[in-house]
């Protein structure tokens, strides 16, 4: 769904998340919106005017009575294709159920008949109170899209649900709105396992062997899943803010990953291997932080560490997948893109893989945009360009979907 030419108020309320408002405001621009950022002076608290003017389609606006039009929420609301509250304090989400104004975000929010997305970010008590769900439930029922909070690191140093939704999300969020339907639920009850991440290989308790993954894709993909009404299963290895509705498996090395996906896979009815496992480990772990004289050869000096090959287990779960389970693995190359990915997709028994020049510009390993070409097991193939790490991730999820609709035979 393009934005190219549509109105979009976004309301920016006065939370911690407000700096996040800016990235959504960005995105949301560089897809061809044209944003009329509308500030509360909570918000100013938090983030700057200036910002969000230099980066807008037009100067912010705080006010209803400092604006040099003379009824500004009418024009703000009736002018709107989308109006998109990001973030959504409990304050906000309470005065709109209410239908109370005192400001001109509220104002314009009674103003419209456009769509509203509203995107709650609030601490875990704040966002669990009967009160607030109330709210969203009354918001719900008039036709407000809720974008729910995430879990994991909130203000204050604590872990739970109650951070703003990932911009990429929200803007997908928008977009489907725009588009006239929530985001399609082709994957209801279905259960999907995504792993992330690259796995940390001990050398001793200080120092590891690993890669560059971020886990950003795995993520994306998880999130896209669970989006479109999958139950998604996470095993990851790092720390991120999990989708909504993800259950979380943590874990460090390739054997960790190996032990936590294995004997889920048969309950699985899609894997997608997103994540960076390590090839090689070293052979012996130390158990105390080794010397620089211990790493020593004889010979000549130079550090001397033996690896050995890790167990790729993806080649048992391609093996011992039952029928309509889907397998879905990750080429990450520098050269020889395809050959190599179509490789790996008949050795390993896969049904798609996803094939990823780690080596361009802009993507693969902690970038927030990828370019991939997806190559499934029955030759169609789908080049996915530079773009960000969320539409590759819809991508991907829409082979899926056309892989289960479709099987291959």
């Amino acid at each position: 769904m393009s934005l190219t030419g549509r109105r979009i108020v976004l309301g920016v309320t006065g939370g911690i998340a407000a700096y996040k408002a800016v990235e959504v405001c960005r995105r949301l621009v560089d897809a061809g919106a044209h944003v009329a950022p509308v500030l509360t002076e909570g918000a100013t608290r938090f983030v700057g005017e200036v910002t969000f003017s230099a980066l807008a389609s037009e100067p912010v606006q705080t006010s209803l009575w400092d604006e040099a039009s003379p009824i500004p929420h009418t024009r703000l609301g009736q002018t709107a294709d989308v109006i998109l509250v990001a973030p959504a304090t409990a304050r906000l989400l309470s005065a709109y159920a209410s239908g109370y104004s005192d400001d001109l975000l509220t104002a314009t929010l009674l103003a419209t008949r456009a769509p509203v997305v509203v995107c709650p970010a609030m601490h875990t008590e704040m966002w669990e109170h009967p009160a607030v769900q109330a709210n969203l439930d009354t918001l719900r029922s008039r036709g407000v899209t809720v974008v729910p909070p995430a879990e994991g690191r909130l203000a204050g140093g604590d872990v739970g649900t109650g951070r703003l939704a990932e911009p990429g999300d929200i803007v997908a969020a928008v977009e489907a709105v725009l588009a006239g339907s929530a985001p399609e639920r082709d994957l209801a009850g279905v259960r999907v396992l995504v792993t992330a991440g690259g796995t940390r290989e001990a050398i001793d308790p200080v120092r590891v062997i690993t890669n560059r993954s971020s886990g950003k894709q795995g993520y994306a993909i998880a999130a896209e899943a669970a989006a479109r009404g999958a139950l998604v299963t996470l095993v990851t290895t790092v720390d991120r803010p999990a989708p909504a509705g993800a259950a979380v498996v943590e874990v460090v090395s390739a054997a960790d990953m190996e032990a936590a996906v294995v004997p889920r896979a048969a309950d699985h009815d899609v894997i997608v291997m997103a994540a960076a496992v390590a090839d090689f480990r070293p052979v012996v772990v130390a158990d105390h932080k080794l010397k620089k004289h211990e790493l020593a050869a004889a010979t000549d000096g130079a550090p001397s560490i033996v690896l050995e090959p890790t167990h790729d287990f993806l080649v048992d779960l391609g093996r011992a997948k039952r029928p309509g389970q889907l397998v879905v693995g990750f080429a990450a190359e520098t050269d020889d893109l395809i050959p190599n990915a179509r490789k790996k997709l008949e050795a390993k028994n896969l049904d798609l893989i996803v094939a990823n020049d780690v080596a361009a510009p802009g993507a693969g390993f902690e970038h927030d945009t990828n370019a991939v070409v997806l190559v499934r097991s029955d030759g169609v193939e789908q080049d996915v360009p530079l773009t960000d790490k969320r539409s590759v991730a819809r991508a991907v999820v829409d082979q899926i979907v056309e892989l289960r609709s479709t099987p291959i035979p």
